[in-house]
């Protein structure tokens, strides 16, 4: 995917330099590519978008009973804006929430918030029937008694499911019952597969002329070109220029660095991004958390079984478990506690001297080099052994030697925050994406788009900016679930992960086109 940049390079676009190729700055590079502008991609990584943990698509944010309501409706929207641009990296599974007996909170507490979100979703449907790609609103959420439970638990399990209660079955076999109060909660919340995430883009940026993708790169510097007052705190920037090094070649160490001048910055390097803030002379204030979640097989599931959380408070001894179904009996689990996703020195916050907080050399060297293997098997078996507590049979999962895992920018001082998008600096051009979730990137793309249009750089409503809202992505016609199988395949090994990963079981773009296509009479 690494292009070539000569020194001659003859443009009469606009140019813009996007710095990280996580979620944040590939989307954002496929918004301006389709908008025709030239855009710089460069990312140090050998692919896009191999990053922090995902595991399902927060679509109401029900994870979060810490975060307020117009939060969980902010993300219910941004969540089916990201799954309309990346329809093919989504696997089609409720998601079942329990409130242990330890825990103070009531399932209860928790169903005028999903009322809310019930009617947010017919509203969204209202105003674009192609939002409709969680069900039928109706189905948004549904409750189970104990009774119920019971009832299922004495049903055959179905291996592949394909109604609520199916899908309930296995949550009634192998879930303690005891150890949880009721109604448990079904929320058609879906897995989210960052294999297939990482293919989508790279699949879509290659089909745009405009795009310009440099991974195995290293940015080493950015510096303005031309600068009004540039001793002064208001001062302006017309043009950056970006030094970087290509690192793939087996000539990399004694490769001469290459530079490019852009028209506008775009600061999406996640954790890192207090690095070029600090380049740019940006002061902010921010916080870093290294986590990670553990991959599993598990052979006595019986079938596909829906992803299971039991809700706990985030950093205690009882934080929340989850357990997220792969393909092929594999698992993923977080467990909210500072032995197995939280890390005890694992939050840091930045200085008054750098807006780069500074993780720990081990969490730095986990994430350039890969997880030492016995402290990675050792939190692997705790999070098999902490999801077992709630699910008995659980324990004879077994670790896989592998982990999702990275470190998370959280802007501000609220460790709590899940809602953020971008921050602008309109005087030097210059654009820092501030993505806790993933889900807000498309978001975050708009905005940038809209200060462009304001600074001059592209016109306003253009066909292609048109396209964007009705999401009449170039790559979705040209590509199928099969293509982003194969490209997702090699991601995975590529990345020393379970090939069966790479794939879904239920995927969602020709079900949601089935729905949305009229009945033939």
């Amino acid at each position: 995917m690494t292009h070539s940049l000569t020194k001659n390079h003859v443009h009469s676009t606009k140019r813009v330099g996007i710095l990280g190729g996580g979620t944040a700055g590939a989307t954002i590079a496929i918004r301006l590519a389709a908008l025709g502008l030239d855009t710089y991609l460069f990312e140090k990584n050998k692919s896009l978008i191999d990053g922090p943990p995902m595991c399902h698509l927060h679509a109401g944010g029900n994870l979060y009973r810490e975060i307020p309501d117009e939060d969980c409706v902010a993300l219910l929207k941004q969540c089916i804006d990201i799954l309309r641009l990346y329809p093919y990296t989504i696997d089609v599974r409720p998601t079942v929430f329990a409130v242990p007996t330890r825990d103070e909170g009531l399932p209860e507490d928790l169903l005028p918030r999903l009322d809310i979100l019930t009617e947010a979703y017919r509203d969204l449907i209202a105003q674009d029937a192609n939002n409709k790609v969680l069900g039928d609103p109706e189905d948004y959420y549904q409750l189970y008694s104990h009774e119920q439970l019971i009832e299922l638990s004495e049903r055959h399990q179905v291996a592949v499911p394909s109604t609520v209660d199916e899908w309930m079955i296995p949550v009634a076999k192998y879930l303690d019952l005891n150890k949880v109060k009721f109604p448990l909660i079904v929320v058609q919340e879906y897995g989210w597969n960052i294999f297939r995430l990482a293919a989508s883009a790279q699949l879509a940026l290659e089909g745009y002329e405009h795009a310009h993708v440099f991974t195995d790169t290293q940015v080493k510097q950015v510096m303005p070109v031309d600068c009004e007052n540039c001793s002064n705190a208001d001062h302006h920037v017309t043009k950056w220029r970006i030094d970087y090094q290509q690192t793939f070649s087996q000539q990399a160490t004694h490769a001469e660095p290459e530079s490019i001048e852009v028209d506008y910055l775009i600061n999406a390097c996640g954790f890192r991004t207090g690095v070029i803030d600090d380049m740019v002379g940006v002061k902010v204030t921010r916080m870093v958390e290294f986590k990670s979640s553990y991959i599993t097989h598990w052979d006595n599931a019986g079938g596909q079984i829906p992803e299971i959380i039991v809700y706990g408070s985030r950093g205690t001894p009882e934080g929340m478990a989850q357990l997220t179904p792969y393909p092929g009996g594999y698992f993923q689990i977080h467990g909210m506690s500072k032995f197995i996703t939280l890390f005890d020195d694992g939050l840091v916050a930045s200085s008054k001297d750098s807006a780069q907080p500074k993780l720990p050399p081990q969490y730095v060297h986990y994430i350039e080099d890969g997880w030492d293997k016995a402290p990675l098997q050792a939190r692997s078996q705790q999070a098999i052994d902490y999801v077992a507590e709630f699910v008995p049979t659980f324990h004879s999962a077994r670790t896989v030697g592998n982990a999702l895992y990275g470190g998370q920018q959280i802007p501000g001082q609220d460790d709590t925050l899940r809602v953020a998008d971008v921050s602008l600096y309109s005087n030097i051009r210059y654009a820092r994406a501030e993505n806790v979730k993933a889900s807000s990137t498309l978001i975050a793309a708009d905005q940038i788009v809209d200060e462009l249009t304001t600074l001059g750089l592209i016109d306003n409503d253009t066909p292609a900016n048109r396209n964007r809202y009705a999401h009449e992505w170039p790559y979705l016609v040209h590509n199928d679930s099969l293509i982003i199988d194969e490209v997702a395949r090699v991601l995975a090994e590529e990345r020393g992960f379970p090939l069966a990963m790479a794939n879904v079981n239920h995927g969602i773009r020709e079900k949601t086109l089935d729905d949305l296509s009229p009945d033939e009479a």
